[in-house]
């Protein structure tokens, strides 16, 4: 996927409250917080559900691999006692194709008036336009990373979810958004219009799988299990959601991954959580690996023929999956 810093306009009131942001972490005047027991989250079996999926190939709309991997995921969702919806979806992309699509949702507690979205988009890039090797450009990504840690992460909280004896006391939507890395690529010219990313992002906030749908606040994962990933405080984020990226960056760091939720604030980003943001006025943050020296925006092996199973760490989606548990069991 693409990110790219946005929002321009606001860039001054989010500079603003960025400084006030920062200097909330410094009180020594904060409750202490208690965590509720939550379930084991199993890094070994998340890790698994990322080669599952990996092991379909490159998850791009209009292919059997794509196809292959919808269904397997919606059937885990059913396994693990969610309520399934899918939503197929019909959308043009940069280059006048028509993709076929579908956003997954699975519901836990489906009849709590109080939810909290969980997101991570399930498709992967069509082609390697960050690669070194021109040669390779126009060859898909098999996303091990950029797509498929956030749905082993997800699928993981939903076992463990199941597993637990006692269920969260809010309603959890399991948003799995299609057709999020079909844009336009780097070597292209012709870089105006609109880029093409977050298709299905863009559907389902202006069309919810449910009337009237609304929800408390929503988590967006995005490329969380490469080695030693750093979680900066993403910009579209902090613009509106800062509660929510406080409480999760909190959540993180009683858990022990302060080392990976980083107190920097990083770029703003487009992202599907963006959408949800705009259109369906949700407030939703953004969980993304960023480079906190500003050298690059992301993992190393981004939008390339490198983003493999060999570049999965178990510790990072143990980190993430740890604290998206923990802030749900303490609604």
């Amino acid at each position: 996927m693409i990110k790219t810093k946005m929002i321009i306009a606001a860039l001054c009131c989010f500079a603003l409250f960025s400084c006030g942001e920062g200097s909330s972490d410094n009180t020594s005047t904060e409750a202490v917080v208690k965590d509720n027991p939550i379930p084991v989250f199993n890094a070994d079996s998340a890790y698994s559900y990322v080669q599952k999926q990996v092991d379909f190939g490159p998850r791009v709309p209009n292919t059997m691999a794509h196809d292959m991997c919808g269904a397997y995921i919606a059937n885990e969702l059913e396994r693990f006692g969610a309520i399934v919806t899918e939503q197929p979806l019909m959308v043009t992309a940069y280059n006048g194709t028509t993709l076929n699509g579908k956003n997954i949702i699975g519901s836990i507690n489906p009849d709590a008036k109080t939810r909290i979205i969980l997101a991570a988009h399930w498709d992967t890039r069509h082609v390697s336009d960050q690669d070194e090797d021109a040669s390779v450009h126009n060859q898909p990504v098999m996303g091990a990373n950029d797509g498929g840690s956030g749905v082993g992460v997800l699928l993981e909280v939903a076992r463990a979810i199941n597993s637990f004896s006692t269920k969260p006391n809010i309603g959890v939507d399991i948003i799995f958004f299609d057709v999020e890395d079909y844009g336009r690529p780097a070597f292209e010219e012709d870089q105006s219009g609109d880029s093409g990313y977050c298709l299905g992002s863009k559907y389902w906030a202006a069309n919810p799988h449910k009337e009237g749908y609304q929800a408390y606040y929503g988590i967006l994962l995005d490329m969380v299990g490469a080695k030693n990933p750093t979680f900066l405080r993403e910009g579209v984020s902090m613009y509106f959601a800062p509660r929510i990226v406080k409480k999760v960056w909190k959540t993180a760091e009683r858990k022990g991954f302060g080392s990976m939720f980083l107190k920097q604030n990083g770029p703003q980003l487009t992202d599907d959580h963006l959408y949800v943001n705009e259109i369906a006025k949700i407030p939703m943050i953004d969980i993304i690996d960023l480079d906190p020296t500003g050298q690059h925006t992301f993992f190393e092996h981004w939008h390339t023929q490198d983003d493999t199973m060999e570049n999965i760490d178990k510790k990072s989606l143990e980190a993430v999956g740890v604290t998206l548990l923990q802030v749900l069991y303490n609604e």
